[in-house]
């Protein structure tokens, strides 16, 4: 009986260091926005759009993907990578 309870012991501790470790490395980093055209290609805007026209896209896009509103955290993250990578550049301020 000793032997049972032991051998059940070690299988749930495996069993629970096992679902730490895939919770730990279950997901990967998000793969940031890296150049304008790929931000532009994120929010839908066109090469020429302005700070008032980016906002506005990362609105209606964030609506659609914010978790809170049953969306997914990495799409939202990539919009607001986005957005943040079009507004940084100097004739977007």
């Amino acid at each position: 009986m000793t032997k049972l309870l032991l051998v059940a012991l070690l299988v749930l501790l495996w069993w629970r260091w096992n679902d730490v470790r895939r919770l730990l490395g279950a997901r990967p980093a998000p793969r940031p926005v890296q150049t304008a055209a790929e931000a532009r290609a994120v929010l839908g805007v066109a090469e020429d759009a302005d700070a008032d026209a980016i906002r506005a896209a990362h609105r209606r896009l964030i609506a659609a993907v914010h978790p809170d509103g049953g969306g997914s955290a990495d799409l939202a993250r990539r919009v607001n990578a986005a957005r943040d990578t079009l507004l940084a550049l100097p004739s977007r301020r």
